[in-house]
């Protein structure tokens, strides 16, 4: 008798063989791509195809999964949370004080010209007893309109996590990115008032990108910026779109990662005062994952009755990746959750750790839910 769906996830991972399961934002159904065997698999150029892990580092090699075994449950409708409640989580002084020393230090460069944005992170540790597959679980059921993910590999780790920002959309020469900045928490308004701090960030995010993507995307467009609920906290978001050469993928891909976003502005430089100041490594968090190069096969005719015409099909080549956000590292019996956030001239110290524990929440419930 065959395995279910999850079953088959489980057995793969007995195996401690490398797989990764997704159900993408707003759908219903999931799927899980398995390699068969151990092999740890790095991205040459952009034009294989498979299931991409990249580092924040972009000078580190990304993980390449291949597509040996390709899984698919329709629909997963959730299961109830056994305890959904959150506990607050105890603040550790030392870890608050060294995260608002970083936060002035990243103030004082803003002030001083050098940065015109920063993001800044920390990293939290909870204990806990609860399988990968309850976690990816209660992310399926608490997080319906992310990017949620379950990933592993026996020799690079196991990470999860609910991410609302896409890096880029590609369908043949149609490209499609993001700017997402600015976080408040979200008190049954949608679309509530936003302070110059936030807006401003959010500007600059979008006018880096533009600026990035100019000469290797061509009919360049924006969207009006609007805001977007992720779990318990809002952000802004402008869409931005343009047409670009299948062979450019990895060069704009470049010029993305890390975005404004998760890193700052300018990008080698904020980059290397994260490395150098943070004092942990980021590893995958503010990375990449997602499809690279799925062939995706459509009818070109919808139209049932039309019969004759259904057997014409353009079949296109789609990359969708998004930025590791809200996510986890799971070791044993104890999680790694990683939280940030974009300090600028107007940033306030304490404000940005309150951002923190914020946004904490988010991978914090998931925790909670399942213990």
């Amino acid at each position: 008798m065959p395995l279910d769906f999850f079953d088959k996830i489980d057995a793969h991972l007995a195996k401690k063989l490398p797989f990764v399961a997704y159900r993408k934002p707003n759908e219903k159904g999931i799927t899980a791509i398995f390699q068969k065997d151990d092999a740890v698999q790095y991205l040459n150029d952009y034009t294989e195809t498979g299931f991409v892990f990249a580092p924040f580092d972009s000078s580190s090699p990304t993980i390449l999964l291949r597509l040996d075994e390709v899984s698919h449950l329709a629909n997963f409708e959730g299961e109830e949370m056994l305890n959904p409640d959150l506990r607050e989580v105890a603040v550790n002084p030392e870890e608050r004080a060294f995260h608002l020393n970083l936060v002035e230090k990243g103030i004082a460069k803003v002030a001083q010209g050098d940065f015109d944005k920063v993001v800044l992170s920390r990293r939290l540790q909870q204990k806990i007893n609860t399988s990968s597959l309850a976690f990816f679980k209660s992310l399926l059921t608490q997080y319906r309109t992310a990017f949620c993910y379950l990933w592993y590999h026996p020799k690079v780790g196991m990470w999860l996590g609910a991410t609302p920002e896409i890096l880029l959309t590609m369908r043949n020469r149609k490209l499609t990115t993001m700017s997402l900045a600015g976080t408040q928490s979200y008190a049954g308004n949608a679309n509530p008032n936003w302070g110059n701090k936030e807006l401003e960030e959010q500007q600059l995010v979008t006018e880096y990108i533009l600026s990035a993507l100019e000469g290797k995307v061509t009919d360049l467009e924006r969207t009006p910026t609007e805001s977007v609920r992720a779990g318990s906290l809002l952000h802004l978001r402008t869409k931005i779109s343009g047409t670009t050469k299948q062979e450019n993928l990895g060069e704009v891909i470049k010029a993305l990662h890390p975005t404004p976003a998760v890193c700052g502005m300018p990008k080698e430089k904020t980059k290397a005062f994260i490395i150098a100041e943070e004092n942990y490594d980021r590893e995958f968090y503010t990375g990449f994952l997602g499809e690279l190069n799925f062939k995706t096969e459509r009818n070109r005719n919808n139209r049932p009755r039309n019969t004759e015409n259904n057997v014409y099909r353009s079949i296109s080549k789609t990359t969708t990746l998004f930025v590791n956000l809200r996510c986890m590292k799971k070791n044993e019996d104890k999680v790694n959750i990683y939280i940030g956030g974009g300090i600028t001239k107007d940033s306030n110290p304490e404000k940005e750790w309150d951002e923190t524990v914020a946004k904490s929440k988010t991978m914090l419930k998931v925790i909670k839910g399942v213990v």
